[in-house]
């Protein structure tokens, strides 16, 4: 490798990975990353760049939650460490949301433990509950962190093939026994990131059924539950009778209550699967900030007497965009819940082509399927998180671009 200036060191290793682990060649690149990159380049170029990409969402919190943490913060007495599973006060707040919402009593000591996020604590949890060498069955397409975190623990990640003709629901007799004797645990993601599918409480009903039979863990991420349209509302999979024994659940304030920034969710089920995480978080890290969970106490309670759910926001801007991407020769499948769309790529494009040309003729950034796994080719993901005249404004684009495919937007300069 010397024509490109890499030099050995003593222990073997290239000079230019003395300081990096292998472990994080196993996690590739980041699509997000990638995608940043491109877009700063379009801005230095002046072109008008549209952020479809990112699940950032709509608006801050409401003013209430912002309230709740700015008088926190000047509370001395918030400033301690906060401790793994967090303050009292939060556990016994999400309690209550959980059985109001969910109608799951919970055991705020022993069946909740809050996290930096539902991407902490599905990123931590192999390390967790398994042993390098095991294996996971994860959702393809789905989100990156899941089998990132099997990459750092040294876990063997198994797909679980999610297909648009069976409604993106797996096929859980289609696993062959081999993977099966492997698997440590099974993750689900219910609305689904990317692909805005909903699942219902007899769907979760088989899959915990599945996962006693086979004796593995099943991880249910939900942070979408409060996302979904045309008046479904998302189960949990603890609703289940007798779900306790094998599952746990990770929910999240970052889309929903628009808490993206603050960095606080919080997973809850099966007692041991809790207690390995929290050891290991309390290895870690110290929880989250005492005026964060203020902020999240103040959104919970919220929701339990004057909800003003995210996804009624979601649902006008989906139909807004996907009729506006309609009438420029575009036809999308309308999602069932999520800020996302799942979006067929016109023919003659691969997913990464398509995104990269979009990006660069139109300033409209999205993000191509193949970063969910292997079965997203042929797919973009599109984040209704601009305003509505934006979301116009990139339909308009797009529709140009696919009729004139050399087309550039006007450059500010």
């Amino acid at each position: 490798m010397e024509g490109k200036g890499a030099r050995s060191g003593s222990n073997g290793k290239s000079k230019a990975s003395k300081w990096r682990s292998s472990r994080l060649d196993r996690l590739g690149s980041s699509i997000f990353a990638d995608i940043a990159e491109g877009k700063r380049k379009a801005r230095l170029e002046g072109i008008d760049v549209i952020s479809l990409d990112i699940g950032t969402p709509a608006y801050p919190p409401a003013e209430e939650v912002r309230a709740a943490l700015a008088s926190a913060s000047m509370d001395k007495a918030m400033y301690s460490y906060p401790g793994t599973l967090g303050s009292e006060r939060f556990r016994e707040a999400v309690a209550e949301w959980f059985a109001f919402r969910f109608g799951v009593k919970l055991d705020p000591d022993k069946e909740i433990v809050s996290l930096m996020g539902t991407q902490d604590g599905l990123a931590h949890l192999a390390l967790a509950v398994t042993e390098p060498g095991d294996g996971a069955l994860l959702p393809d397409p789905g989100y990156p962190v899941y089998q990132a975190g099997l990459a750092v623990a040294g876990v063997e990640m198994f797909p679980l093939p999610l297909l648009e003709e069976n409604g993106y629901l797996p096929d859980f007799d289609a696993v062959p026994e081999a993977i099966w004797s492997r698997v440590r645990f099974m993750l689900l993601n219910y609305p689904s990131n990317p692909l805005s599918a909903v699942a219902d409480l007899a769907f979760f009903e088989k899959a915990v059924r599945v996962a006693k039979q086979r004796g593995v863990l099943l991880v249910h991420d939900n942070a979408y539950s409060e996302m979904a349209f045309d008046g479904c509302r998302p189960p949990s999979i603890l609703e289940v009778p007798g779900a306790m024994d094998t599952a746990i659940e990770f929910h999240s304030l970052s889309k929903s209550f628009h808490m993206a920034g603050a960095r606080i969710g919080f997973a809850v089920g099966n007692r041991e699967a809790l207690g390995a995480l929290a050891s290991l978080k309390g290895n870690i890290d110290f929880g989250v900030f005492h005026a964060v969970q203020e902020a999240a106490i103040a959104a919970l309670r919220k929701d339990m007497t004057a909800p003003a759910p995210a996804s009624a926001l979601y649902e006008q801007r989906r139909d807004l965009f996907l009729e506006a991407l309609e009438r420029e020769g575009w036809s999308i499948p309308r999602p069932a819940a999520t800020m996302f769309v799942w979006a067929p790529v016109p023919a003659g494009w691969t997913s990464e082509s398509f995104a990269e040309e979009l990006l660069r003729r139109t300033g409209v950034a999205v993000v191509p399927g193949s970063a969910f796994g292997s079965r997203g080719e042929g797919y973009v993901r599109l984040a209704l998180v601009e305003p509505e005249e934006r979301l116009l404004e990139a339909a308009g684009r797009i529709g140009t671009f696919l009729r004139e495919p050399a087309y550039l937007p006007i450059k500010r300069l």
